[in-house]
């Protein structure tokens, strides 16, 4: 073993320790815990060569040590791999997520899962919309003179909205609209389909002009991305079982939380779907979030990326265990829009 490598395990057995005990660690208690297989001194001088080059810190109160944000980064890129989840906890988001209703059952119980599984802040992105394609439109007589238009996506988002029509209409005209609003708008994009519905209304025969205007400037609207639905977060009150873990800035991250964009910045790296992303600390754009670090990931269906999940927490959190539990949670969810 070479002295980085040897390095690299004290500090390996450094972040272990202090995740667990939220206490600095020292030399002693390295050598008492971990089979490293050398002497006192020789971690002592490791830890000084890893406090010189900036991976693990010596809080003023302590003689022992504690990683930095560096410290984690260098952690996080030698994770050769990640442990599994285990059988009975893959069979258990299995049946959790199983059975949902709908999209947003499937969101909601992802959120609660991710905040179970880790007990960090759980994040669930909303299917981008502009992603979506159109799979099918009801039109529904509700009375002679209302609809129910039924908007379905490609991803399991179902929109409903009322139209008054204004006059009466029959069930004859009603399979008219359906037939017309499906032939132009199945298979499209939202955006592409917001632009052929504007055009419906001079197409239409006469008789069904008036109420074809109604009817696509309701669609149009459904058509547009809706921003305070993009997010489900869940299990905040995690971040209060230690509130050491952010001296100070505590508040700063709960009103950040409540900041919609600053969430979706955070996600916005999940571009991939099954590749996991790690922002530690400082690498947080945002400056009220420094002292977390976010753990996320796409998720989709083949290679169409709908949305991202992740969970946020402190830096002292356990990376291989968040890691494997957002991407098998992402994997199902993946897996259930991509089955509907």
């Amino acid at each position: 073993m070479t002295a980085d490598e040897r390095r690299f395990e004290v500090l390996r057995a450094i972040v272990a320790d202090y995740v667990s005990n939220q206490e600095p660690v020292g030399s002693k208690a390295l050598v008492e815990r971990h089979n490293l297989g050398v002497s006192s001194a020789t971690v002592r001088n490791d830890m000084a060569a890893l406090e010189e080059d900036g991976y693990i810190a010596q809080p003023h109160t302590s003689a022992g040590r504690i990683p930095t944000d560096k410290g984690y980064r260098l952690f996080v890129d030698q994770l050769s791999e990640v442990k599994p989840l285990s059988q009975a906890e893959r069979k258990a988001i299995q049946i959790f997520l199983d059975g949902a209703i709908d999209l947003d059952d499937v969101l909601r119980r992802s959120v609660r899962l991710l905040a179970q599984l880790t007990r960090q802040v759980a994040v669930v992105q909303y299917p981008t919309l502009s992603r979506s394609t159109i799979r099918h439109i009801e039109v529904v007589l509700i009375t002679p003179a209302r609809l129910m238009l039924v908007l379905i996506t490609d991803t399991g988002r179902v929109d409903q909205r009322m139209v008054d029509l204004g006059d009466v209409f029959t069930d004859e005209s009603v399979a008219r609209l359906r037939s017309v609003l499906n032939s132009t708008m199945v298979g499209e994009r939202l955006a592409e389909a917001s632009a052929k519905v504007a055009e419906l209304p001079e197409k239409a025969p006469n008789e069904l002009r008036d109420v074809m205007t109604r009817v696509c400037s309701v669609l149009i609207e459904s058509l547009v991305e809706h921003p305070e639905e993009r997010l489900v977060l869940g299990g905040t009150a995690n971040l209060t079982r230690n509130v050491a873990d952010f001296p100070g800035s505590l508040r700063q991250v709960l009103e950040a939380l409540e900041e919609q964009v600053i969430v979706l910045k955070l996600l916005a790296a999940a571009r991939d779907s099954g590749t996991v992303t790690v922002h530690i600390g400082e690498e947080n754009e945002a400056h009220e979030m420094r002292s977390t670090s976010v753990v996320s990931v796409g998720y989709g269906s083949g290679a169409t990326v709908l949305g991202g999940m992740g969970v946020l927490g402190p830096t002292r959190m356990d990376y291989p265990g968040n890691i494997a539990a957002v991407r098998a949670v992402a994997n199902y969810v993946g897996d259930i829009l991509a089955g509907q």
